[in-house]
């Protein structure tokens, strides 16, 4: 009997992680279904609600040791509705669609660069699965998927608080899909934030700045939050052109 109760354990799942996934995936369709209808600053929030999700779903996994395979592919697949068709379909329905209006090929430009960022996201969703064991835990490869959606997402957001119709953007709109999707199959080194523990103590200018940085967020939220992820988003490339620099200067120095 005590074998058959351990075998019925094993083969359930554990509800607190798989929870917050599961509120993630809502509103990430949530996001798609808002976007259809036109209401995009919905959509856009939807989105950042569904990062914070993904953000809570890991950190309680491994503060309640219930962490799975099972949590971990539902996540996965969570992440690519979430981080990949969500954006791709809210910034469709927000821009590329009007593309239409310049001629046929640039319709077809419009949902292939959609496209484009889906597959990327398909992309970096796998290839983060596989290095998961391997890969350093102090950066990313590549631009992660909630950030790429949260720059398009808030992109969004900024124009529907600004009364700014997408087709006004949509050259605009194309160029920053396509480059968020190369971004995240890229290799450049971003920072995770991993390492970050709020159980230290940390200087007294740290608290001095998050409340500057709070303050400043209050004033627009949509525009700091699309400034702040765009900074992330080329921090990528930034922080990789120093390092081949430092490192081209080690190498001229060992001459």
């Amino acid at each position: 009997m005590a074998a058959e109760h351990q075998t019925k354990r094993r083969r359930g799942i554990y509800l607190l992680p798989n929870l917050f996934t599961t509120a993630g995936l809502f509103f990430g369709f949530f996001a798609i279904v808002s976007g259809i209808n036109g209401d995009f600053h919905l959509a856009a929030i939807g989105i950042f609600i569904a990062m914070i999700m993904d953000g809570l779903d890991g950190r309680v996994a491994r503060l309640t040791n219930t962490q799975s395979d099972f949590g971990l592919q539902f996540d996965s697949l969570s992440d690519m509705v979430c981080f990949g068709l969500a954006p791709a379909l809210v910034m469709y329905q927000w821009a590329l669609g009007d593309l239409a209006g310049l001629g046929t090929v640039w319709s077809k430009l419009g949902w292939l660069g959609a496209f484009t960022y889906a597959a990327c996201a398909a992309l970096r969703l796998a290839r983060f699965n596989t290095q998961a064991g391997v890969a350093e835990k102090r950066y990313f490869q590549g631009l992660p998927s909630p950030a790429a959606a949260a720059a398009l997402a808030s992109m969004v957001w900024s124009g529907a608080a600004l009364g700014l119709d997408g087709s006004v953007a949509k050259v605009v709109a194309l160029v920053a899909t396509v480059t968020a999707g190369l971004l995240m199959v890229s290799n450049f080194r971003y920072y995770s934030f991993k390492e970050f523990d709020f159980r230290y103590r940390v200087p007294f200018i740290f608290l001095v700045a998050l409340v500057v940085i709070i303050a400043f967020a209050a004033i627009h939220p949509p525009v700091v939050l699309f400034v702040g992820f765009l900074a992330y988003a080329a921090s990528g490339p930034a922080l990789t052109v120093l390092r081949r620099r430092r490192q081209r200067t080690a190498v001229r120095r060992g001459r």
